[in-house]
């Protein structure tokens, strides 16, 4: 279905306005674990949740720091959310109006969805349409949102590594619907173990992508995605396994109240980076990173799954 909302405006790719979800029980979620090899459980879970808390206020006061608005929703003890700190796998927001609900593989990870959160945000942003693709949890299939997606909002195209979390149908689905351009590909890790979310991979900003080009092993695939890129203006900043296991891949561009680019990471992520990388990127943006390390290891998400852009418009 076509949507009706879209124009032929240009869409910006980033935004100054983030949501983030304040933990209350984070820890290490044997659901997610199978397909999600980053994630290392820590002995105490006690000591994990105390840190992450830590860590997560640590991160919203840099991005505070540095113009951005912050909504911050805290979790809620029942029902037991262990992975609600990475909002973005459950909901997108987007200038059209449109709210996104997603099919989560994780049966805890579906209770994340939560409509009060929805509700909060509507006191500040107009939303239009409520659009919830969670139905194809019956079917077991699954997107979970800008993990299984990075999306070039500019030029509507939705790059996606299809693994057992990201659905090739739903995919479509969210196409149909938004007017997004799929760019599929399969990726693996140095192990040859698919790679559960795109979003660990690469990053997309308004003038460059970070990719680790290895973990595409077809190179069919490949060269179309650096065609992809290359044709929509991107400089392409490429990572190396060893760097996409320390989150490399993990960024995400935003924006601060001045309008100034912001390039946001992990300290984890920024620590392996080379000096040359570094130089490559800060032409594009300011690096912003903070200490989140628990949650890296534990979750096995980092700085960009912890951050939801709300792309509506403020009322």
């Amino acid at each position: 279905m076509a949507n009706e909302l879209m124009t032929n405006e240009l869409m910006n790719q980033s935004t100054n306005n983030i949501l983030m979800i304040r933990p209350v029980n984070f820890g290490y979620n044997a659901q997610t674990a199978e397909s999600n090899a980053f994630q290392t459980k820590q002995a105490d879970q006690q000591a994990v949740q105390q840190k992450a808390v830590a860590e997560f206020d640590g991160f919203v006061a840099v991005l505070r720091d540095n113009g951005v608005n912050v909504t911050v929703i805290s979790d809620t003890p029942e029902p037991h959310t262990p992975d609600s700190i990475f909002p973005n796998n459950w909901v997108s927001f987007h200038d059209t109006g449109d709210i996104i609900l997603y099919p989560m593989q994780a049966q805890n990870r579906r209770l994340e969805r939560r409509e009060d959160i929805i509700r909060q945000l509507e006191e500040n942003f107009a939303a239009k349409h409520l659009v919830d693709l969670s139905r194809f949890e019956a079917k077991n299939q699954f997107l979970e949102g800008t993990g299984s997606m990075v999306l070039d909002r500019e030029n509507k195209i939705a790059y996606a590594c299809l693994s057992p979390r990201t659905d090739a149908e739903v995919l479509q689905a969210f196409c149909d619907y938004t007017g997004y351009k799929a760019v599929t590909f399969d990726a693996f890790d140095e192990k040859g173990k698919a790679i559960y979310h795109t979003n660990v991979l690469m990053c997309v900003g308004s003038k460059f992508a970070v990719i680790c080009l290895d973990s595409i092993t077809d190179l069919y695939q490949k060269l179309a995605v650096i065609q992809s890129l290359k044709s929509t203006g991107k400089e392409v900043i490429e990572i190396t396994f060893e760097q996409m296991n320390q989150f490399a891949g993990n960024m995400l561009e935003v924006k601060n109240a001045q309008g100034e680019t912001l390039i946001v990471m992990s300290q984890t992520a920024y620590g392996s980076l080379t000096d040359a990388q570094r130089s490559a990127l800060s032409v594009f943006g300011k690096l912003v990173y903070a200490d989140i390390g628990t949650i890296e290891i534990n979750g096995g998400g980092s700085a960009r799954c912890m951050m939801a852009e709300v792309h509506l418009a403020e009322v």
